[in-house]
């Protein structure tokens, strides 16, 4: 899989969660919290699963 589709979807899921957070009337500084610790969790898992594997020479 490519990196890009992990960014697409992590920030579906993300919007989607800010939304939600939203409608449950969540304070502006808790949804930016999380928000930040989504991208930064999206980016690791991202790079971790899209890494090319160093060859065993």
């Amino acid at each position: 899989m490519s990196f890009g589709i992990y960014v697409v979807g992590y920030l579906v899921v993300i919007c989607g969660l800010v939304y939600g957070a939203t409608l449950m009337h969540v304070p502006v500084h808790w949804i930016a919290a999380g928000a930040i610790v989504l991208v930064g969790l999206g980016i690791l898992t991202g790079v971790k699963n899209t890494r090319q594997k160093d060859s065993a020479n």
